[in-house]
């Protein structure tokens, strides 16, 4: 059983309150336009953290940050990378990737829009787009997603509001599915 801490689109800024919601995470993934090495320490230093670099990330980030990571954890494939679109209009280039290999779950960030589909034309495929956690882009509220992922099986998949983009910390809100 891994507990998973989803995060994306921090563009510099990283909320404290992150660390209070994944604390009983065992791993954290960060889906790109994370904005400062800074970030990448401070994740890194508090908990195991899977990172691919997105587009507004420098050349010192992506330098050591991989554009894709491809990996297998409690049986399920999974693709996580950046600009990945969004069921059914993928990134052609991630489009192509998918028509060979389609993952179990399929993780990006970049839009700043908070998304939880399975793309039934996709093989029944888990998309995950956590939102944004930082204070820069279009969005309202800051976005965190967390799960359980056991043996091919995911549970305790919610939604963790931060508080308004720019805003001080105001407590959380949870939701489940």
């Amino acid at each position: 059983m891994t507990h998973i801490g989803l995060i994306s689109d921090t563009h510099g800024y990283l909320d404290e309150q992150v660390f209070e919601h994944f604390k009983d995470c065992d791993e954290l993934w960060h889906a790109g336009d994370v904005g400062s090495v800074k970030i990448i320490e401070q994740l890194q230093t508090f908990k195991p953290t899977r990172f691919v670099f997105g587009n507004i990330d420098s050349k010192e980030i992506q330098w050591q940050l991989p554009e894709h990571q491809f990996f297998t954890l409690e049986g399920f494939s999974i693709w996580m990378t950046h600009i990945g679109g969004a069921p059914p209009n993928y990134n052609p280039a991630v489009k192509k990737k998918l028509k060979e290999q389609i993952p179990d779950i399929f993780v990006c960030g970049h839009s700043h829009i908070l998304r939880v589909i399975r793309d039934e034309k996709m093989n029944n495929m888990m998309y995950l787009n956590p939102g944004a956690a930082g204070n820069e882009g279009f969005h309202k509220v800051k976005t965190l997603l967390k799960f359980t992922l056991d043996n091919r099986k995911m549970s305790n998949l919610g939604v963790i509001e931060l508080g308004k983009r720019g805003a001080i910390p105001r407590g959380d809100i949870t939701r489940r599915f």
